[in-house]
């Protein structure tokens, strides 16, 4: 496995970092196309559409959709068979992604001006949300915890949850996060018939009012084509970590963090930015023996050869500029004061900060969002969080005495855009 190496100092340097991070994320057309149908089919046919391709590329063989739903005392149960280990550390991180979140809830407020006038803003959660898990053998309980508890936190009042069981195979440990989570309805159904009946709604599924989580590419591409009729939290590229070290942590805990993104898949991108050129050798040489011992050698050796790079930097004050280029989903701080570094850090998903904050923990323990914006976008979008289940209404209250101010300023804004009817309803408030 031959990891790529270079440097700011070369003068290719800008035109090879823009070659590394160069992702197409143009949408495949047969996919779309057949994303397309199943739509449509889902949105005339509802039950019997869903029900037809479930059975199709599930390998299932349900009667009704009916048939396809969980019900809350087989969550419980799921829970109840779980480990006792296992059932601890969900629940242990259950309640740390909750105290964490309940920290973002925003509040209405309002002001009144010195004339009555008042004016604020009034929030309130969504009232259904759906939430998408992949299941069979790519299950991630890990994922019902970070979609479902911010829903929850925020208020929202139902919260379905769709997973593909494919040829039947329910995941015990996605199942036990719904119990914990709180889940109130769970349907075995899976794919961009899943995404159609959450959107659309059928006689089974109940429609919803956003729709979050991960999928495939068939699924990605359902939720792009339905947004407007329903919110969507995002379209997530391929994972990403970007380490920014100065060559003083062990080159070893280095190669195992840019290895837990790299073993999602092929397609996933590990960089290491660092001052020290010996220390970047010493890394490379922890990458070349220690993938040897990774059950998922193959797809961390096809991520970092393909995707993957150490870079030196001419000092960390670069690095943090890079940084901000690069945008990361994932950025780890392995330096010696992370916290005042991290104030040089303007656009990134995570930052994890300090020489014993793996990335991994943020995946599953630590508290915060796993849900993170990828390829860049961290440079205009935010982690997955309670304030995506809730929602902002202005309050404007205007007093008979504000009326007289405000109506002859809008009125005559109003004229000079040729919008009559607007102006008139301003003045028809006007005393004298």
């Amino acid at each position: 496995m031959q990891i790529r190496r270079f440097s700011t100092l070369d003068n290719d340097f800008d035109a090879n970092l823009r070659q590394l991070l160069a992702f197409e994320t143009a949408q495949d057309d047969s996919i779309d196309a057949v994303v397309a149908n199943i739509l449509k089919d889902v949105k005339n046919r509802g039950d019997e559409a869903v029900l037809e391709y479930t059975n199709r590329f599930d390998k299932t063989n349900a009667n009704a959709l009916t048939e396809l739903e969980i019900g809350k005392a087989a969550l419980d149960a799921a829970l109840s068979s779980l480990p006792a280990e296992q059932r601890t550390a969900l629940q242990t991180a259950a309640d740390r992604v909750r105290s964490y979140h309940e920290k973002q809830l925003m509040s209405s407020w309002h002001y009144t001006e010195a004339d009555g006038t008042l004016l604020g803003q009034q929030v309130t959660s969504l009232d259904r949300v759906g939430l998408y898990v992949p299941g069979g053998k790519a299950a991630y309980p890990s994922s019902v915890l970070m979609n479902a508890i911010p829903a929850k936190v925020a208020g929202v009042q139902e919260l379905i949850m769709v997973v593909p069981t494919p040829n039947g195979e329910k995941n015990q440990l996605v199942l036990a996060a719904a119990a914990v989570c709180g889940v109130d309805r769970v349907f075995c159904i899976g794919g961009a018939q899943a995404v159609g009946a959450l959107a659309y709604g059928t006689a089974t599924v109940p429609q919803v009012d956003k729709i979050v989580g991960p999928g495939n590419a068939y699924v990605a591409a359902a939720k792009r084509r339905v947004f407007g009729v329903v919110g969507i939290d995002m379209v997530a590229g391929p994972s990403e970590i970007l380490v920014i070290c100065d060559g003083k942590t062990n080159p070893d805990w280095i190669a195992m963090d840019l290895f837990s993104q790299a073993e999602h898949d092929e397609l996933a991108q590990s960089i290491l930015l660092s001052p020290d050129a010996d220390f970047l050798d010493q890394v490379n040489a922890s990458i070349s023996r220690l993938v040897q011992e990774m059950p998922r050698k193959a797809i961390i050796s096809t991520s970092l050869t393909d995707r993957g790079a150490l870079i030196h930097v001419r000092d960390l004050e670069e690095a943090a500029e890079i940084s901000n280029y690069i945008a990361p989903e994932h950025l780890e701080l392995s330096v010696e004061d992370p916290l005042a570094f991290s104030k040089k850090i303007k656009h990134a998903g995570a930052i994890f900060m300090g020489r014993n904050t793996c990335e991994a923990l943020g995946d599953y323990c630590a508290g915060p969002n796993h849900v993170l914006p990828t390829s860049r976008t961290a440079r205009f979008s935010s982690p997955l969080g309670v304030y995506d289940f809730q929602k902002r209404s202005s309050l404007i209250m205007v007093s008979p005495e504000g009326a007289q101010v405000l109506g002859k300023v809008a009125a005559t804004l109003a004229y000079g855009e040729g919008l009559q009817a607007h102006a008139r309803s301003a003045e028809y408030r006007l005393k004298g």
